[in-house]
């Protein structure tokens, strides 16, 4: 299908920083006409996310590219009433809504869904927030490090001991997979509106994405199940689901479940079929018995080679690994780019990253470069019905940039 499945699909992305904009990032890669509305002058802040301490300085904004690629901007002033009236118009001639602003700002704006739907009864609305739309902390801002990491769970299950100092999430960590659920709230949204006419409003959250991916352990403790004492890698339970250092520093992790299959396997491309027959490893339970020695043991081995060699030694025999993976790795990993993980922005040689969908008969867009604020001012417009005079007079009185 050319031009995208969305052809046609009008889109209002009215949410900052990236969760919810990145939801709207994908219906753009599907061919939704998607509207950007930032406030004039800065635009939305997370266009200065790159000039915060500790981020990776590039003469490229690399966080505007990836989430507002394939937008257009509209620069308009939420905060005066001619500016509301403005987003209303858009409103009645959109299909999709999308905000992150907490209910007590929607109020205070007048674009909750009680107040947008009568506009227009299609509309899909989709809220985002960190941690739900009820309760004490409806109104309570909040990112994906603190609703989506820490309050989930994950930010101290992945310590290595209850000892080791909790880590940090890195940027966009957990807002690009909630992204994904919104999207999928609000494709679910459309379908329903193909069978029955009528728009809905579809809610998600950081904290609820959270727990979400922190399931299998999160559902345990649900079940009261006995947890285990944290132990350090190298007294894990199990040597062969296990991460091990080569000799170039780089780290490579197994996942042997199918264990009494594929040791056998494991073992001889490590160069150790000495392993299958010795007595001390001879069944799951004498290697689980005696994990602490059976990992020192693959440490020196793995020791002996640098990672490549390794990759070439495992590939190929039903031995299931990865490599952990550097950033390093993404300019040379052509698996990444025959999938289309990696594509380049369109008549520009930098590459980005590709929304995780493909749809078979529905080719995405070519990433564009994302626009300056307030770029497509005049074309959205006058689109939406509104003369020259009147645009001239909305940027006479600042609510349009």
């Amino acid at each position: 299908m050319e031009n995208g499945i969305f052809k046609g699909l009008k889109v209002i992305d009215c949410a900052s920083f990236i969760a919810a904009p990145a939801a709207a990032t994908v219906l753009g890669d599907f061919g939704a006409d998607v509207i950007k509305i930032e406030p004039p002058g800065s635009g939305d802040p997370y266009r200065n996310l790159p000039n915060l301490p500790g981020y990776p300085v590039s003469e490229h904004n690399y966080a505007w590219m990836l989430e507002s690629r394939n937008k257009k901007s509209l620069a308009l002033d939420l905060s005066k009433p001619e500016g509301r009236n403005v987003l209303r118009r858009l409103v009645e001639q959109t299909d999709v809504f999308i905000t992150n602003f907490p209910p007590a700002v929607r109020q205070r704006l007048g674009i909750t869904y009680e107040e947008l739907a009568p506009l227009n009864p299609r509309l899909v609305y989709a809220s985002f927030t960190g941690y739900g739309e009820k309760g004490d902390e409806a109104n309570k801002p909040g990112f994906d490090s603190n609703a989506w990491w820490a309050r989930s769970g994950l930010m101290d299950l992945v310590r290595a001991t209850e000892e080791t100092t909790p880590a940090r999430s890195v940027a966009g960590m957990g807002d690009h997979p909630c992204a994904m659920a919104l999207y999928g709230a609000i494709v679910t949204a459309l379908y329903k509106r193909e069978r029955t006419g009528e728009g809905s409003h579809v809610r998600s959250n950081l904290m609820a994405n959270g727990v979400w991916a922190s399931g299998v352990l999160a559902q345990a403790k649900l079940c009261d199940a006995q947890f285990q004492p944290r132990r350090p890698r190298e007294q894990a339970l199990n040597a062969v689901t296990n991460h091990y250092r080569c000799r170039d520093g780089r780290w490579m992790i197994v996942s042997l479940l199918n264990e009494e299959k594929q040791w056998p396997a494991f073992a001889r491309c490590l160069g150790r079929e000495d392993l299958i027959a010795d007595p001390r490893f001879a069944t799951k339970q004498d290697r689980h018995a005696r994990s602490v020695e059976l990992i020192k043991i693959l440490d020196e081995v793995f020791a002996t080679k640098d990672l490549a060699e390794w990759r070439k030694r495992l590939d190929g025999n039903g031995i299931v690994f990865g490599v952990v993976g550097i950033l390093d790795d993404l300019h040379h990993d052509q698996q990444m780019r025959d999938n289309d993980v990696l594509i380049p922005f369109e008549n520009d040689t930098t590459l980005t990253i590709n929304s995780p969908i493909w749809i078979d008969g529905s080719d995405k867009q070519p990433p564009r470069l994302p626009p300056a604020v307030g770029e497509h001012s005049d074309e959205i417009l006058r689109q939406a019905g509104f003369a020259d005079g009147d645009i001239s007079q909305f940027r006479k009185s600042g609510v349009v940039g």
